[in-house]
C-alpha cells in the first residue's frame, strides 16, 4: 500500500487518474490484493468522476468476501448502482451481490436482487443462478432452493443443452454441489444423498461435501462407507478430502484406514501441512497407535498451537501423563504461547495420572501466569482429577464457585466420582441436581442406580428404574467394535448376531476356562442387577468387550495387537479380565472406552489401575 499511495499520486500529479483504465486499476489493487485497504480503496471509488461497471463489480465483490459489516456496504453499493442508473449491473455484478445477502442472511434482499436478475435476464447463467440457490440455502429457505434448482435442471435437461462448453458445465455442477451442502446443513441426508445419487456428473467437491457433511454429524460409518465408494470412481481424493475423512476414521478406531490415507497422502505428494498433520496426529492417537502419531508430529516443518496441542491430548488420552508434561515444555521452548486447548489436554493428562498437584498448577499457571480465561472444560478436567484422587469436597466447591453455572458433564463427572469412593449421600445430591438439569439424559439415573446396587440397595435401583420407565429413558447400550482387514466389526452386550458366533462363544468359554486355571474369579459386584452369582457371571462373561477380543483371538494370526473400541467405561471386571487375557494369549491388545486408552501386555494394563 506504501508504494501504491506513490504511485496514486503519480497517477494525480499527471492527470493520468483521470484514465478510467489506471483508475480502475488503483481500484483493483487496493480492493482484491493481499494488502487491501477497503477504507483507502472507497475513497479512490468516491474520486472517481464516472465509475464504470467493472469498477463497481470490483468494489462490491471486495465489500462482499470481507467481513458481515463490510458485507453491508456491498449491498448499499449496489443500492447506489441501480439508483444512479449510469451503469447498468452484468452478470458480474450479481454473483457478490448474493454472497452478501447469503452471508448477512438477508433474505427479502436477497429475493429483491432475484427480481433483478430476471429483469436483467441473467437468469440463464450458471454462475449467477448457482449464487442465487447458494443464497437460498444459506438463508434457510430450501424450498425456494429446490424450486430454482429443479427449474434450471430440468430447463437445461440435466445440462445435456450445454454439451460443449467447459465452463457451464461445470457451473451445472456447483448448482448440484450447493443443493447437496444445502440439504446436509439441514441435517436432511436422506435427500442429500438421494440428490448426490442422481448427480449426472460429480466433482471430487461432491464427494468432499457428502464425506465432511457425515462426519460433522456423526455418521461416521456412512462417511467412510462414501469413502470407500470414491476410490472405486473415477475422482481421486484430494487434500480436503482427507482432512474430512479422518475424524470418522478417527472415531471409529478405522486404524488401518488411516494408515492407507497417510500413505495416500505421501504417495501423490499431497502436503501434509499442520492442519492435514494434525488430523494424523489425532486419528493415529485415537486409533491406539501413538507411536505412530510422534512420528508424524516430528515430521511436521512448521508446528503450531494446534499441531502441539493434538499431540498433547494424544499422550494424555494414551495416559502418558509425563511425555504430554515434556511435549508442554517443548512447545513453550520453541516460543509457542499455549492456547485454552493446550490446557484441557494438560489437565486431562494430570487427571488420568492422579497428579493433583501438577494439575492446580497449570490451573493456576494459565488464570494468573498467561491470563487465560477458564472455559467449562478447564473446570471439568479439575473436578475429575479432584473426584478420582477422593478430594470429593473440594471438587464440590471447586463448582459452586465457578463463574457460571455448571453443565451436566461437569456433574457426571462428580458423580462418578462419587460411585468410584462410595459416597452415597453426595452422590444422591449430585444426581438430584443433574435430573433437574437433563431430565431426560439417562447418566443421572444409571449412577444413581449403580451406587445403590454396589451397596446391596436393591429397593433403590428398582425405584430408580421405574422412573426411568415412567418417563421414557432409556440406557445407551454397551458396544464394542473392532477393525480386521479394513472392515469393522461390532458387538452389543450378550450379542450372538456376528456370522461367526457360535465360534466366538466356544473363544469365549476357552477363555473363561483358561482365566480359572490362573484362580480368576469374576467380579459379580460389578453386575448391577438383582440376580444370582451364576447369572452375574454369565453376564459378565458376555460384555461386548470380551466377544469383540474373542472373535480378534479366533480371525487373527498369534501375537497380532487387538485394538477395541468400547462406547462406555470399561468395567472393573473387564478390565481384570483384559490384563489376564493379554497374558494367556500373548498378545497386545489396546482398548479405548469412553474415558481413555488401555494398553493391556503381559498381564498389566499402561493405566496403572488408576482409571
Amino acid at each position: 500500500m506504501r508504494h501504491l499511495t506513490q504511485v496514486h499520486a503519480h497517477f494525480i500529479k499527471t492527470a493520468q487518474i483521470h484514465d478510467p483504465l489506471a483508475a480502475a486499476e488503483i481500484l483493483r489493487f487496493c480492493s482484491l490484493s493481499d494488502r487491501r485497504d477497503l477504507y483507502y480503496a472507497r475513497k479512490v471509488f468516491n474520486q472517481m468522476r464516472e465509475p464504470n461497471c467493472f469498477s463497481y463489480n470490483t468494489l462490491i465483490r471486495a465489500f462482499s468476501e470481507s467481513n458481515d459489516d463490510e458485507a453491508l456496504h456491498a449491498l448499499l453499493l449496489f443500492y447506489q448502482m441501480i439508483c444512479d442508473g449510469f451503469v447498468l449491473p452484468n452478470k458480474y455484478t450479481f454473483p457478490s451481490v448474493l454472497k452478501a445477502c447469503a452471508k448477512l442472511g438477508k433474505l427479502l434482499e436477497g429475493k429483491q436482487v432475484h427480481g433483478l436478475i430476471v429483469k436483467f435476464g441473467f437468469v440463464y447463467d450458471e454462475f449467477v443462478v448457482s449464487n442465487l440457490v447458494r443464497m437460498f440455502v444459506m438463508c434457510g429457505e430450501m424450498d425456494d432452493a429446490h424450486i430454482l434448482f429443479y427449474k434450471n435442471i430440468v430447463e437445461f435437461g440435466n445440462g445435456s443443452k450445454l454439451v460443449g462448453d467447459k465452463r457451464r458445465q461445470e457451473g451445472n455442477i456447483v448448482l448440484w454441489n450447493v443443493m447437496i451442502d444445502g440439504y446436509v446443513e439441514i441435517g436432511k441426508f436422506r435427500a442429500s444423498r438421494d440428490l448426490f445419487d442422481k448427480m449426472p456428473q460429480r466433482s471430487v467437491a461432491s464427494w468432499n461435501v457428502m464425506i465432511s457433511g457425515y462426519a460433522q454429524n456423526g455418521k461416521f460409518r456412512e462417511a467412510i462407507e462414501m469413502f470407500h465408494e470414491m476410490q472405486m470412481g473415477d475422482v481421486r481424493p484430494n487434500y480436503v478430502t482427507l482432512v474430512s475423512v479422518l475424524p470418522a476414521i478417527s472415531r471409529l478406531g478405522a486404524l488401518e484406514l488411516g494408515k492407507w490415507v497417510h500413505l495416500y497422502a505421501e504417495k501423490n505428494e499431497i502436503e501434509i501441512d499442520d492442519v492435514l498433520g494434525s488430523a494424523l496426529i489425532d486419528m493415529y492417537s485415537k486409533c491406539g497407535s501413538i507411536e505412530k502419531a510422534v512420528q508424524v508430529f516430528e515430521r511436521i516443518p512448521k508446528l503450531n498451537t494446534i499441531t502441539w496441542s493434538t499431540m498433547i491430548g494424544g499422550f494424555a488420552m494414551h495416559g502418558r501423563a509425563k511425555d504430554a508434561l515434556d511435549c508442554f515444555t517443548r512447545m513453550e521452548k520453541a516460543g509457542v504461547k499455549p492456547s485454552d486447548v493446550v490446557y484441557i489436554g494438560i489437565l486431562s493428562a494430570c487427571s488420568h495420572a492422579g497428579l493433583v498437584e501438577d494439575g492446580r498448577f497449570f490451573f493456576n499457571h494459565m488464570v494468573n501466569v498467561v491470563g487465560l480465561e477458564p472455559r467449562m472444560e478447564h473446570y471439568g478436567c479439575m473436578v475429575d482429577l479432584l473426584g478420582r484422587a477422593g478430594l470429593l469436597e473440594e471438587a464440590e466447591e471447586l463448582i459452586s464457585n465457578m463463574p457460571f453455572q455448571p453443565d451436566d458433564v461437569i456433574w457426571k463427572a462428580l458423580l462418578g466420582a462419587c460411585k468410584m469412593h462410595d459416597n452415597i449421600e453426595m452422590g444422591k445430591r449430585v444426581a438430584k441436581v443433574l435430573m433437574d438439569l437433563a431430565p431426560q439424559d439417562s447418566g443421572a439415573y444409571v449412577g444413581l442406580s449403580n451406587m445403590y446396587a454396589s451397596s446391596g440397595n436393591w429397593e433403590g435401583v428398582a425405584e430408580v428404574r421405574l422412573k426411568m420407565k415412567q418417563m421414557d429413558i432409556r440406557k445407551d447400550p454397551g458396544c464394542s467394535w473392532i477393525e480386521l482387514d479394513g472392515m469393522i466389526h461390532e458387538f452389543l452386550v450378550e450379542d450372538d448376531s456376528h456370522p461367526k458366533a457360535k465360534e466366538i462363544h466356544s473363544m469365549l468359554e476357552e477363555i473363561s476356562e483358561e482365566l480359572k486355571l490362573l484362580g480368576y474369579r469374576p467380579k459379580t459386584t460389578q453386575v448391577l442387577l438383582n440376580m444370582d452369582e451364576e447369572e452375574k457371571e454369565s453376564t459378565l462373561h458376555y460384555h461386548s468387550e470380551k466377544i469383540a477380543i474373542a472373535f480378534g483371538l479366533i480371525s487373527t494370526n498369534p501375537e497380532t495387537t487387538l485394538r477395541i473400541v468400547k462406547n462406555l467405561r470399561m468395567c472393573e471386571d473387564c478390565h481384570s479380565s483384559i490384563k489376564l487375557i493379554s497374558k494367556v494369549y500373548k498378545r497386545r491388545i489396546i482398548v479405548r472406552d469412553r474415558k481413555r486408552f488401555h494398553h493391556f501386555e503381559n498381564g498389566s494394563c499402561s493405566c496403572m489401575d488408576y482409571w
